[in-house]
């Protein structure tokens, strides 16, 4: 067993790591494959706008020169200094079912994370604001949101045998288009929006939605202040974002919650098009482009994968106004009939236990790890 370092500029062994989950997952109907394009541009440090800022070291696993697993350790300065910690990453961890390789990996990540004076490692969490979080524990048999982790079973066994414990669980939930919603919570957010002067910026087109994303960073980095485990964005990385977005967005699923001209909380949600992605294998060109736009256009998924609030407007109304766009979200327009509310922690559980009480299902649950250095 050989654990290696790859070299970015080593074309044929960032091809070995980027080609490894299409071999293990090819039997598994399920699995999702990212975007080839999206996957080729993490690796590369030139032009990804992450490493302005931060490092990341990628390595593989290989017995008689075939890879058998893969890991990507992140030093993310942002997070360090907005949480006041040195916490390593560890992302895009893919392995057959051999503790070997899979302890050979997390050795050599943890080594390069200690060399860098960090003492501690989480994840899986990945580069950006749009990553995926976690490792799947629970909800194999549904298929995945787009852009969210599935993995085989036998994973969570493989990092706690690495010296990983539990850090926090997130869940992600079933919402239908005829589930009965209370009419209370839309009264109470219509009455939240008219004593604090707030209105819902909605969008028809592409062009006015690009205009609106000026606002993300702000917002964004706005609603981690007074929170823990964020990581701020920078005006690249949300330019790179809103690019990403806007390729598969629905204007119409964008809301912005405004006070006067300053936005002051967001709800994001997208069609799914997860089925497209599985079928054209992850790759846009030639023709995979049009697969996907019609996909785009006929789905009748969503998914709703993100919503806050900035400071100052939390727990004053703020969530009904998002409960209540979310769920009209998926009423509005009767092509969706079915929605996956997206990735939200287990700590948050008063907000879990309203959406339970809301008829949301929570069907599927993430993971993430810890690991003191």
């Amino acid at each position: 067993m050989k654990i290696e370092q790859i070299d970015l500029s080593d074309h044929r062994r960032v091809r070995d790591f980027l080609d490894l989950p299409a071999r293990l997952y090819r039997h598994q109907p399920l699995w999702v494959p990212p975007l080839a394009a999206d996957e080729r541009a993490r690796l590369d440090a030139r032009r990804y706008p992450y490493y302005r800022h931060s490092e990341a070291a990628f390595f593989l696993a290989c017995q008689d020169g075939q890879a058998l697993g893969r890991l990507a350790v992140l030093d993310n300065r942002l997070y360090n200094a907005h949480n006041n910690s040195r916490t390593a990453f560890f992302y895009l961890f893919e392995c057959v079912q051999d503790a070997e390789a899979a302890t050979g990996l997390f050795d050599a990540a943890f080594s390069w994370a200690r060399g860098r004076g960090l003492d501690r490692i989480v994840g899986p969490k990945g580069f950006t604001a749009l990553d995926g979080l976690g490792m799947l524990v629970r909800g194999f048999e549904h298929p995945p949101a787009f852009g969210l982790p599935y993995n085989p079973a036998y994973y969570p066994a493989l990092v706690e045998g690495a010296g990983f414990e539990k850090w926090h669980d997130i869940a992600s939930g079933y919402l239908g288009a005829d589930l009965n919603f209370p009419e209370r919570i839309h009264e109470l957010a219509r009455r939240i929006r008219e004593r604090r002067g707030l209105r819902i910026a909605r969008f028809k087109t592409r062009r006015d939605l690009r205009k609106a994303l000026g606002h993300l960073e702000q917002l964004y980095n706005g609603a981690l202040q007074g929170t823990s485990d964020g990581t701020p964005v920078t005006a690249e990385e949300i330019r790179a974002l809103a690019d990403q977005m806007l390729w598969f967005a629905d204007p119409e699923l964008i809301k912005i919650v405004m006070k006067d001209e300053t936005p002051v909380g967001f709800l994001l949600a997208y069609p799914d098009i997860s089925a497209a992605v599985r079928r054209v294998r992850g790759r846009l060109f030639p023709f995979g482009w049009l697969d996907l736009l019609h996909e785009l256009r006929t789905t009748d998924r969503i998914d709703i994968n993100g919503a806050g609030m900035i400071e100052g407007y939390r727990g004053l109304g703020g969530t009904a106004i998002l409960y209540s766009e979310m769920f009209q979200s998926v009423r509005e327009n009767p092509r969706y009939r079915h929605a996956e509310v997206v990735q939200i922690g287990m700590e948050n559980d008063k907000m879990q236990r309203e959406m339970e009480n809301f008829g949301v299902d929570f069907y599927k649950l993430h993971r993430t790890y810890q690991r003191a250095l």
